[in-house]
């Protein structure tokens, strides 16, 4: 007789508000997910999966959201019939939920010790002492570097990829029979991805947990699924093995999503002879003081850039990719003047940036404009869209009024209608928002973007039109892009040069298609193994290839 499987959907409805694009988010989804198991749950964004996960651990937004026909049963017993504060003990303990944003999902105010202290205060009877061992073992366990240090940190002074893993420290201390992962290493660098990737499945494989994995990487996917399950627009179209839905999908939908995926191998390289330099770093350096924290300890200085040189030519690409803390980000943003640099020199067009002030500083700012990771976090809410990326020129010296009407040429140029200028920043879905963000940049027609980790959020589909749409306004209108990535499917088709960094500097730069063929750097190997899925070939390209 086969075991009961711990998780267990049975024609499940969820039902959305009236006015929605669709009645039900979820429309009679049937799923199981069974002890020692690994089941992916992939879809477009707007398909139903996070509500999915929303349903089985009571989190809905109810009454707008509500569940209205299934059942869902943790190993035998029915969720739907427990009061709230049944279903409490359960969340945490017997089952527990890893988010897909740590920045929402951690309070600002509680350092990263603090909260992950705060499950074992709430499910166990430990004294003081075991719970912070307790804590210092889980942060070990999900490579916080310097985890005594990263205890007395609140969630803004660590990387993105750093909170992830304290999201999955507080979701794994009390070892949970179902584990459900809602996008977890979406916004993680590779190697991160693989560590992260393998702790769930070390978990899995010691604890007979089981876990639903929800992802639109179709990399993560081949790395660590047993099983997957596609949802489109609220109903399950196909499921069965990995190696079926990845080798052999049967679904249109299924094989439009896979057909989407960057493949790892670049194409030949472009000629840059002759094109002048348009942006150029040396020696560039950033370092975050020292700060002390309140439940004892101290926070150790941080040399996030390091002795940084690069050069940048009219119409390339380069991309600058490396692992989670490892200074891209702070890179793109010394660039652009949002951080200080504490030395060295960039230039734009042979103008110093680093020393620029005043109204020096405003205009070179026209010529450099940045595309952030999250376009609603950087998009005012209270603004429509037309004034969000007519604001620049505005501010520039261009009249309101000329300049709303470029701000509607743009849209067009983005791939958005027209009649989109009107309407606000959260109508969108969140590939059109990063269309208006690109908009908003290039309003003011500078020479470099540097776009930071545009496309980490997006599903597969979504990110491939955003990647061509960069691809097409680099050749139209001749711009030079500074990508910022962790992707290095991503860096691979759209970049023409990478730049590899780690603990604050460059350790190799090349050629993209040269350095992915034959990486010098250990740390570039290192990433180049990590890449999830790596050993998977897309059947599409596999048949364009023979």
């Amino acid at each position: 007789m086969s075991e009961a499987p711990i998780l267990e959907i049975e024609d499940l409805r969820v039902a959305l508000p009236e006015g929605s694009d669709r009645p039900l988010a979820l429309d009679g989804l049937s799923l199981t997910v069974n002890r020692g198991e690994i089941l992916c749950l992939v879809g477009e964004s707007g398909s139903g999966k996070s509500l999915a996960a929303g349903a089985v651990m009571r989190l809905l937004p109810e009454p707008s959201v509500r569940m209205t026909d299934g059942r869902i049963r943790l190993e035998g017993q029915d969720l739907a019939t427990l009061s709230e504060r049944e279903i409490r003990q359960l969340r945490g303990n017997r089952m527990a939920m890893i988010f897909q944003e740590p920045m929402t999902a951690l309070n600002p105010q509680k350092t990263v010790g603090w909260q992950i202290d705060e499950v074992l205060r709430l499910h166990t009877s430990l004294g003081r002492k075991a719970r912070a061992a307790r804590t210092l073992e889980m942060l070990e366990q999900v490579h916080i570097p310097d985890p005594r240090s990263a205890m007395n940190a609140y969630p803004h002074q660590v990387s993105g990829g750093q909170r992830q893993r304290v999201m999955i420290a507080m979701a794994l201390a009390m070892d949970p029979r179902l584990i459900i992962a809602d996008e977890p290493t979406t916004a993680l660098d590779v190697t991160t991805q693989l560590q992260i990737l393998r702790l769930i499945r070390e978990l899995q494989e010691s604890h007979g947990s089981g876990v639903l994995f929800i992802t639109h990487d179709f990399g993560v996917v081949a790395e660590i699924a047993d099983r997957v399950a596609v949802l489109r627009r609220g109903e399950l179209v196909e499921q069965g093995t990995a190696d079926e839905i990845l080798n052999r999908p049967q679904h249109p939908y299924t094989r439009a999503l896979i057909a989407a995926v960057p493949d790892l191998t670049p194409p030949a390289p472009r000629s840059f002879d002759g094109a002048p330099t348009v942006l150029k770093a040396e020696g560039m350096r950033k370092t975050f003081r020292a700060r002390g924290g309140i439940f004892g300890g101290r926070r150790k200085a941080v040399v996030a850039v390091d002795q940084v040189s690069f050069d940048l030519r009219r119409g390339e690409t380069l991309g600058i990719v490396g692992e989670s803390g490892s200074g891209k980000t702070t890179v793109a943003r010394c660039i652009t003047r949002l951080l200080d640099a504490d030395g060295g020199r960039v230039t734009l067009d042979g103008r110093d940036i680093l020393s620029a002030s005043g109204g020096d500083l405003r205009a070179m700012r026209a010529d450099i404009q940045m595309v952030f990771q999250d376009p609603m976090a950087s998009l005012n809410p209270r603004k429509r869209v037309v004034d969000l990326i007519a604001q620049g020129p505005i501010v520039h010296g261009t009249p309101p009024r000329a300049a709303r009407e470029q701000a509607r040429e743009l849209l067009r140029l983005v791939e958005l209608s027209p009649a989109a200028a009107d309407r606000y920043p959260h109508e969108f879905s969140g590939g059109q928002r990063q269309r208006i963000g690109i908009a908003r940049a290039l309003a003011l027609e500078p020479k470099v973007i540097v776009a930071d980790e545009p496309v980490s959020a997006l599903d597969v589909s979504v990110q491939a039109q955003v990647l061509r749409l960069l691809a097409d306004l680099r050749k139209r209108l001749e711009l030079s892009l500074l990508f910022v990535t962790h992707d290095l499917r991503v860096a691979a088709q759209l970049c023409d040069r990478v730049a590899v960094m780690e603990k604050g500097r460059v350790v190799e730069t090349g050629v993209t298609a040269e350095l992915f063929a034959n990486p010098q750097h250990a740390y570039t190997r290192k990433l180049l193994a990590s890449v999830p899925g790596r050993d998977w070939t897309p059947p599409q390209i596999r048949e364009d290839a023979a």
